[in-house]
């Protein structure tokens, strides 16, 4: 068939424009919007309805291992921050700034009055500010270990937003802990990684890679940073959540010392670690088809809608009670530990239309009921995963067994779907910096779609391979906790190297 006469609810498509296509199925799904404020985002109630399962399912995970939830103030003052040298580096290009504490009428208009002793930084992450609360909660090795997280918004003025994966303003979630020592923060920051490694897979079923950053990628003021990086279905990497260990650089900064079980002062070992909105972009490119978004149904707000067929107004309320029926059915079912979430759509708009705005939307299963299916005691459904228009029956007493099936199945092959495409695209064959630079150059050859992916080679971590990778808008995106110990050259200059690390462009 030839595919420029197949008819998808996306255009462009993936394959004609993938940025325009990511923009378009937020814009199908009813995700987010544009603001008035540039580059800042409006997340609409399904966008938002994600990111509550995000939060929720996370928040469980995270206070499973003893972390408690506080808030800490959005407004940051300069001198907190200029504690930490390199931290107000890394962060001051990014830096939202208040001056003004009140605005006046001036020739018609409103001016900013009543400028501030000292200017205060709307937070870009919270380090400093936590940590001038930790140096008073923290006396003594008995206090220890302190372990906070808080759900939050923060802001760093992106040049070139864009919805989900850059914005001025976006939430997200940060933990903050102190250690009594080296060994524990960093058994914390592991265990985090790990934490977030395990959510990615088995809830939003993005396979990742975990591993180190490079010097160059740590985190401003970091011993380490450690990250999750994902594929999209361009071949792009995304870090999808990162956990830094801090070592005492900014207990030192904000004087958090504790009296250990010897009597003496020390610094106390902090870490922290975090994951934004920016993993609703990643649901959006990891899954998502020419037809829409395609949820997880263990991230999905509804994993089940059930559309009625009212084919002639006399039959509307035999319709809407079977419906009505299914629906009670459904509710009482459970999918891995929770109720699933079932909803049924008596708007008052045609069948067809409501059909395709939850395709577009990504829920996992869509069940139809008409006169046939009530004179049959079933229901017609149709699975996200497979062509629109396949459908199968079910009896309505198979439900029960039927319906968490269908889910877990849906769940585990967009996963494997994922992490096929990502294993499919991950090159371990590339020696040379001539082979790298063909790679990562597209439209060069005549076999344009090899080229772009994830490459798996060795690195020499020698200063003089970034001139290639910045002429190729490429980075190191990790180096993989799991390391071969093997000597070999390194692909960027021919030195020897034992190191293995992960390339890619990325977002």
């Amino acid at each position: 068939m030839n595919k420029s006469l197949v008819k998808t609810a996306i255009t462009p498509t993936r394959q004609e424009d993938y940025p325009e296509w990511y923009q378009q199925v937020i814009k199908a799904a009813d995700l987010a919007e544009g603001s008035s404020v540039r580059g800042c985002m409006v997340i609409k109630p399904w966008g938002f309805g994600i990111w509550e399962n995000i939060q929720r399912q996370l928040d469980d995970r995270i206070k499973s291992l003893g972390h408690e939830n506080a808030y800490f103030p959005l407004f940051i003052p300069l001198s907190l921050l200029q504690k930490e040298a390199e931290h107000v580096e890394g962060f001051a290009k990014e830096c939202a700034v208040v001056t003004h504490h009140r605005l006046e009428e001036k020739n018609g208009k409103l001016v900013p009055a009543g400028e501030l002793e000292e200017p205060l930084v709307v937070r870009p992450t919270s380090e400093t500010i936590i940590g001038e609360s930790f140096s008073r909660w923290v006396e003594s090795w008995r206090d220890l270990p302190l372990l906070i997280n808080q759900w939050a918004n923060v802001v760093r003025w992106e040049m070139r937003p864009r919805v989900f994966l850059r914005t001025a303003e976006f939430l997200w979630q940060e933990g903050h802990t102190v250690h009594a020592t080296e060994d524990e923060a960093i058994q914390e920051t592991l265990s985090m990684l790990e934490t977030y490694r395990s959510f990615m897979e088995d809830v939003l079923a993005i396979p990742v890679i975990i591993g180190r950053k490079s010097k160059g990628e740590r985190f401003p003021g970091a011993v380490d940073t450690f990250t999750c990086e994902a594929m999209m279905q361009d071949k792009k990497a995304i870090q999808a959540g990162t956990s830094h260990y801090l070592g005492q650089n900014f207990s030192k900064a904000s004087n958090i010392r504790f009296t250990n079980k010897d009597g003496q002062l020390e610094y106390g070992y902090t870490t922290s670690w975090g994951v934004t909105t920016r993993l609703i972009g990643g649901l959006v490119m990891c899954h998502s088809d020419d037809d829409g978004m395609r949820l997880p149904p263990r991230i999905a707000p509804k994993q089940v809608v059930i559309v009625p067929v009212i084919p002639r107004p006399e039959v509307e309320a035999e319709v809407m009670t079977f419906a009505d029926r299914v629906e009670r059915k459904i509710r009482e079912l459970k999918f891995h530990d929770q109720r699933v979430t079932v909803f049924v759509d008596k708007r008052d708009r045609r069948g067809g239309d409501k059909n395709w705005e939850w395709i577009k939307k990504g829920v996992p299963l869509r069940i139809e009921v008409g006169p046939k299916d009530l004179e049959n005691q079933g229901v017609t459904l149709c699975r996200r995963d497979r062509p629109h228009k396949e459908k199968m029956f079910l009896d309505i007493n198979s439900l029960e067994e039927k319906i968490p099936e269908l889910l877990g199945e849906i769940q585990n092959g967009y996963f494997e779907e994922a992490k096929s495409f990502r294993d499919a695209n991950l090159k371990r064959d590339i020696h040379s910096p001539e082979e790298f630079q063909r790679f990562f150059t597209p439209k060069n050859g005549d076999k344009p779609e090899i080229h772009g992916g994830f490459v798996l080679g060795k690195w020499s971590e020698d200063p003089e391979s970034e001139k290639l990778l910045e002429s190729l808008k490429v980075t190191v995106r990790c180096l993989p906790l799991e390391q071969s110990g093997t000597e070999g050259k390194c692909i960027l200059t021919g030195k020897k190297a034992t190191v293995d690390a992960i390339f890619a462009k990325s977002y």
